[in-house]
């Protein structure tokens, strides 16, 4: 039955999209987690909403801080527990294992902190913990800066290079761990048939050069920067 023209309109909800930056950072996660960084526009992420990017930007000025709240983000799922500064530097290494291990379950997002200086408030207070756990442990602030500069860089640099190879790797189609065995054993087959003339290491230790997981090389590694800190302790 058609309404009569005397009687009043019926009420009709707003269809307009009720957005907060939480949502959004929500969204942008999640396209960049199953998808990578690249994948991740204020287009984009306004269509998941079905709405348009204008709608955004009463929230988020445009793409660069988007990804630096995601980053943000992801910086508060790092444990920070009380510090111990009679055991510095293995508190360090818990640290940056922890968060190597969070930044490989968001895909290739450690490359947002390679293009700024990550200032949000989670970056902060985990920085904040871990300089003053180096100076409380006898680092000199400075060199402490300098560590907090250099060990978060390797950490973020290794987890994005891991990205990378998980990318290249998807397209054998094969398990994660057989795609690594396979690339390792084309490279160890590679470095064996190199001139022994001109490269005798590299050709008689092709084991040695594609031995160990990434995570026993990333710790390796860590633990040599790590390690390195202890000369300058003072007091």
């Amino acid at each position: 039955m058609k309404n009569s023209p005397w009687q009043p309109l019926p009420d009709r909800k707003s269809t307009r999209v009720q957005l907060d930056r939480e949502q959004i950072i929500d969204v942008a996660l999640r396209i960049s987690d199953q998808e990578g960084v690249d994948a991740v526009s204020m287009r984009r992420v306004a269509a998941e909403f079905g709405t348009g990017p204008s709608s955004l930007y009463a929230h988020v000025s445009n793409k660069d801080e988007l990804l630096r709240l995601m980053f943000d983000r992801v910086c508060g799922e790092i444990q920070l527990p009380p510090r111990e500064p009679a055991r510095w530097q293995q508190q360090i290494k818990e640290l940056m294992l922890g968060t190597h291990r969070m930044l490989l379950t968001h895909n290739d997002l450690g490359r947002v902190a390679l293009a700024t200086v990550p200032n949000g408030p989670n970056a902060l207070r985990a920085s904040e913990w871990m300089l003053g756990l180096m100076v409380e442990g006898g680092l000199p602030a400075h060199l402490g800066a300098w560590a907090l500069d250099r060990i978060f860089l390797y950490v973020t640099v290794d987890a994005y290079e891991t990205s990378i190879w998980r990318a290249q790797l998807r397209h054998l189609g094969l398990p994660k761990h057989e795609s690594e065995k396979q690339v390792k054993g084309e490279m160890a087959a590679f470095l064996a048939e190199l001139p022994a003339d001109r490269f005798p290491y590299l050709s008689r230790n092709s084991a040695a050069m594609t031995s160990g997981t990434s995570q026993e090389r990333f710790e390796f590694g860590l633990d040599l920067l790590i390690d390195g800190l202890q000369r300058h302790v003072t007091g």
